[in-house]
C-alpha cells in the first residue's frame, strides 16, 4: 500500500509540475523528449526572455528581483567569491537555493544554472578535497585516475548546491613561462586528448546508443563540465596570457584542437571561448573557428559561453565601443556571456542590436536553444533546487585519500643518487632529520592558484589539509626526530649530525596574467637553501612549482630530486614515494629547460637541448616489492652462492629500517 501511496504521490506532483495554474506545459513533463520540451518552451519565450537566457552575472550583483525580472539564465562565482568565509555546504546551498528561486518564479520558471571554477577539485570551497593542478594529473598519463577525480569532483561541487563548473583546461601549454601552464595537462597534445576523460567522471559516461557529440550529464550526482579555453590559449607568443597565437591553420589544428574533438565526443555540455587571438582576430570575434568549425565540423551542440568580460576585451582598451563587442561576439555564435555585472548594458545592447535587424534573431534562437538543450539534459527543471544530501560529500576521507593517490603518481623522480647508492626511498628509522625550505610547511604554496581565493593564499590556515612536514612527521619512525628550519645556516646544519635533508622549493601563488614570468626562478631564498644545505648534508630536493624553473645550477648539488608540481591538500602522497610505500612513476608531461634563453621549446623542435626531455622519470620500487623479489629470490636456491649472499645483506643493510618496519606489518 505504501509504494502505491508513493507512485499516486510522485504522479500528483508531476500533474501539478506540468499543469500549473491549468493549462498542460508540455516542457514540464519530463515524460516527453528533450528536443519537443526544448521546442515548446522556446515558443512561448519573448525576445526579453531569451536574451536573458543568455546572461551569466557574477552572484555579487544577483538578487531574487534580478533573476526574476531579467529571466537571467546563469550565476556564477567568480575566484573566491563565497556565501562568507569558511562556508559550509549548507551555507552554499541555501544561497544559491535564494537565487534559484527567483528564476523560478519569474514568467515561465526557467531555472537558472549556477557555475564555479572546480578546476582541481572543489577548490573555492573551504574544507574540499584539492587534487594536483592539471600538469601533476598530466604527469601521471593515466585516464581513469584522472576519470575518478572527476567524479569524486563533481560531488563535492554538488554537495554546494552547483550543477556547473568551468573545467577542464584543455589548453596545450606550448611555453612554460605562461601563468596558466599548470592548467595545462602537458605539451603534448596526445596526452591532453587522454585526459579529457576527467568529462566522463564528471557528467558521467553516455549510455552506448549516446548519440555522440550531445550534452549528456547522467545525474543528480554529475555536473556539466566545460572544455576552455577555445582555443589556442597554450600558444601564445613568449607565453605572454591573453595574447597572440601566431601558427597557420594546420598548427592550430593538429596542436590546439584535437582535445577539443575528444571532448566533443565524450558529451562536453559546455565551451568556453579564449582571451587569447588566433594571427591578431579575437577568439570571442572569431566566427569561423566559433560557427564554422566547433558548431559546424566538430558538430558541438551544447552551447558557448565567453570568459569573465570576455566581450569587453574584444576591443582594446577593454569596453571602449561595448555595442559593437556585443555584436562581433554574438554574430561569431558565443550562446552564454560571462557579463558579470554591468548585465543591463548588455542586456539593452544585445536587445537593441537585434530589434534594430543588425543581428539576426535567429542567432538568438540559436543561443537558447542550446541553452535550454543543457538544461534539460542535465535534469535542472526537475531537480531546481539542491538539497544537503551530498553535505557529508564534502572533502571526505575517500576523496582525500584519491588525491593521495593522484599525488604520488603525479611524482616525477628526475635524480636519484647513481645507481649504485640511491638516495629513496630513504630510511624511516634513524637518530635526526632536517627539513627545511620555502614550500615544506605552507599549505597555500602547495595548492598554489585557484585555491579558496583567485590567486591563492600562503599559509595553512585557509584550508584543511597536510603539509609536507606534516607528513613526513607521520611518516618517520617515533624515535626519528624531526628538525624543521625554513632557512637554515650553514653553521646550524654543521652543529647537528642530521642523517639526511628534505628541502622544499618552488613558486609563490598565482593565477592568470599574474604568473605570467621570463625569468621562472623559484622564490627566494631557495637557491640560497639549496645551496646551504645540499653541501652539508645528503638532501633531497621537492620542487612544488606550475612548471619547471631554473634548476640548472643547482642540480649537481643534489642528491635527489622531485618534481611535486602543485600537489594539492595531501601531501602524504609526497611522503608515500619519499619513503617507499610506493615507487616514483610519473613521466615529465612538459619539457624541462635549460635555460629561459631556449623558449620556447617543446619535444621535437630543432633546437631541442633540455635538462631533462619530455617523458623523462625514474622509476623506483616500494620497499615492499624489494623486499619480496630480495626474499623469493633467495628462496629459489636451497644453497645460494657467496656473492648472492653479500647483495642481499647490502640491500637489506641499506634500507633496514624500512624493512624492519615492513617486516613487523
Amino acid at each position: 500500500m505504501s509504494r502505491v501511496f508513493v507512485a499516486i504521490l510522485l504522479w500528483m506532483c508531476v500533474w501539478v509540475s506540468c499543469y500549473g495554474d491549468g493549462d498542460y506545459l508540455l516542457y514540464k513533463d519530463p515524460k516527453q523528449t528533450v528536443s519537443d520540451r526544448v521546442e515548446d518552451l522556446f515558443g512561448r519565450m519573448t525576445l526579453e526572455e531569451k536574451i536573458g537566457q543568455m546572461v551569466q552575472i557574477d552572484k555579487s550583483v544577483a538578487t531574487v528581483n534580478i533573476m526574476r525580472d531579467y529571466f537571467i539564465g546563469s550565476v556564477l562565482s567568480g575566484g573566491g567569491s563565497s556565501p562568507l568565509p569558511e562556508a559550509t555546504a549548507q551555507d552554499w546551498v541555501d544561497m544559491i537555493n535564494e537565487y534559484q528561486k527567483g528564476a523560478l518564479v519569474s514568467r515561465l520558471g526557467i531555472p537558472m544554472i549556477y557555475g564555479i571554477d572546480a578546476v582541481h577539485g572543489h577548490n573555492n570551497v573551504y574544507n574540499a578535497t584539492i587534487f594536483p593542478h592539471n600538469v601533476g594529473l598530466g604527469a601521471t598519463r593515466d585516464p581513469d585516475l584522472v576519470k575518478r577525480i572527476g567524479a569524486a569532483t563533481a560531488v563535492e561541487v554538488r554537495a554546494t548546491g552547483i550543477p556547473y563548473t568551468f573545467a577542464p583546461c584543455i589548453a596545450v601549454c606550448r611555453d612554460p613561462r605562461w601563468g596558466r601552464c599548470y592548467e595545462s595537462y602537458s605539451e603534448d597534445h596526445k596526452v591532453v586528448e587522454d585526459m579529457t576523460d576527467i568529462i566522463l567522471g564528471l557528467q558521467g559516461e553516455p549510455p552506448a546508443n549516446y548519440k555522440h557529440g550531445i550534452p549528456f550529464v547522467g545525474g543528480r550526482d554529475k555536473v556539466a563540465a566545460c572544455a576552455k579555453h577555445y582555443v589556442g590559449d597554450g600558444g601564445t607568443t613568449r607565453g605572454v596570457n591573453e595574447n597572440n597565437t601566431v601558427t597557420d591553420l594546420h598548427g592550430l589544428l593538429s596542436v590546439h584542437m584535437p582535445a577539443y574533438a575528444d571532448a566533443i565526443y565524450k558529451g562536453v555540455s559546455t565551451v568556453m571561448v579564449s582571451y587569447s587571438s588566433w594571427n591578431g582576430e579575437k577568439m570571442h570575434a572569431n566566427t569561423e573557428l566559433i560557427t564554422g568549425y566547433l558548431k559546424g565540423t566538430l558538430k558541438f551542440k551544447g552551447f558557448v559561453i565567453s570568459d569573465w568580460q570576455g566581450v569587453d576585451k574584444i576591443s582594446s582598451p577593454p569596453h571602449t565601443n561595448y555595442t559593437a563587442s556585443v555584436r562581433a561576439a554574438i554574430q561569431a555564435g558565443i550562446d552564454m556571456v560571462m557579463v558579470p555585472f554591468n548585465f543591463t548594458e548588455f542586456v539593452n545592447d544585445l536587445t537593441s542590436l537585434v530589434k534594430n535587424k543588425v543581428i539576426p534573431v535567429t542567432r538568438i534562437d540559436d543561443a537558447v536553444r542550446r541553452i535550454l538543450l543543457v538544461k534539460f539534459t542535465m535534469g535542472l527543471f526537475e531537480n531546481p533546487l539542491a538539497d544537503y544530501s551530498f553535505s557529508n560529500e564534502l572533502g571526505s576521507q575517500a576523496h582525500r585519500d584519491l588525491a593521495r593517490e593522484a599525488v604520488r603518481k603525479s611524482l616525477v623522480l628526475l635524480k636519484n643518487g647513481n645507481k649504485t647508492n640511491p638516495m629513496l626511498p630513504l630510511p624511516r628509522k634513524t637518530s635526526k632529520i632536517l627539513v627545511a625550505g620555502t614550500h615544506a610547511d605552507n599549505l597555500g604554496y602547495q595548492c598554489g592558484g585557484w585555491t579558496i581565493t583567485w590567486q591563492g593564499f600562503s599559509g595553512n590556515k585557509n584550508t584543511r589539509g597536510t603539509t609536507l612536514l606534516g607528513a613526513v612527521k607521520s611518516a618517520v619512525d617515533q624515535s626519528t626526530e624531526v628538525v624543521f628550519r625554513e632557512n637554515p645556516d650553514a653553521e646550524f646544519i654543521k652543529s647537528n649530525d642530521f642523517a639526511y635533508a628534505i628541502v622544499a622549493v618552488g613558486e609563490p601563488t598565482y593565477a592568470e596574467t599574474a604568473g605570467d614570468n621570463d625569468k621562472l626562478t623559484m622564490l627566494d631564498p631557495g637557491p640560497a637553501i639549496i645551496s646551504s644545505t645540499c653541501q652539508a648534508v645528503k638532501c633531497v630536493v621537492v620542487v612544488i612549482s606550475g612548471r619547471p624553473l631554473v634548476m640548472e645550477p643547482y642540480v649537481a648539488s643534489i642528491e635527489a630530486l622531485v618534481a611535486a608540481w602543485l600537489p594539492g591538500t595531501e601531501g602524504q602522497g609526497i611522503t608515500d614515494a619519499l619513503f617507499g610505500d610506493h615507487g616514483f612513476s610519473g613521466k615529465l608531461p612538459v619539457t624541462w629547460f635549460r635555460n629561459t634563453e631556449q623558449l620556447p621549446m617543446s619535444y621535437g623542435d630543432s633546437h631541442y637541448d633540455p635538462l631533462f626531455a619530455y617523458g623523462s622519470g625514474l622509476e623506483t620500487e616500494s620497499v615492499e616489492s624489494i623486499v619480496a623479489r630480495s626474499t623469493s629470490g633467495s628462496a629459489t636456491s636451497t644453497k645460494p652462492c657467496l656473492i648472492t649472499v653479500l647483495v642481499s645483506a647490502t640491500i637489506c643493510l641499506f634500507l633496514f629500517p624500512s624493512l624492519s618496519r615492513v617486516l613487523r606489518r
